[in-house]
């Protein structure tokens, strides 16, 4: 499977951006799929979820700020992100649950 993450970039706080990860070798509809995100010295951390059946699981964090979802046609997953916060700053991954090969990200920088 081969996973490209697109869409991140530098976006002042309280704005919004929305990532792409658009797939190969692997149908999105038929497995969960989560975004992550990784900060500079941090751990990997999971920011959404959606099921094969549509359903959405977020953090407490960031709920009513981060929507999933999905589009079968493309085979591409999105995350919708209002209301960024420096404390956003990552590269963002998405993968499919249980993970297949990581592809190589997208930043997003959440500055002034």
């Amino acid at each position: 499977a081969q996973l490209v993450e697109s869409g991140g970039g530098l976006v002042q706080p309280g704005g919004s951006l929305r990532l792409s990860c658009a797939a190969s070798g692997i149908i999105f509809s038929r497995n969960h799929v989560g975004w992550y995100r990784q900060a500079p010295g941090g751990q990997r951390e999971l920011v959404a979820t959606i099921s094969s059946g549509g359903g959405t699981n977020y953090p407490d964090s960031m709920k009513g700020r981060f929507t999933i979802s999905r589009d079968n046609a493309q085979n591409t997953v999105y995350l919708q992100m209002h209301s960024l916060k420096p404390e956003d700053t990552a590269v963002y991954y998405c993968n499919a649950i249980p993970w297949v090969s990581w592809g190589q990200g997208t930043q997003v920088t959440v500055s002034s």
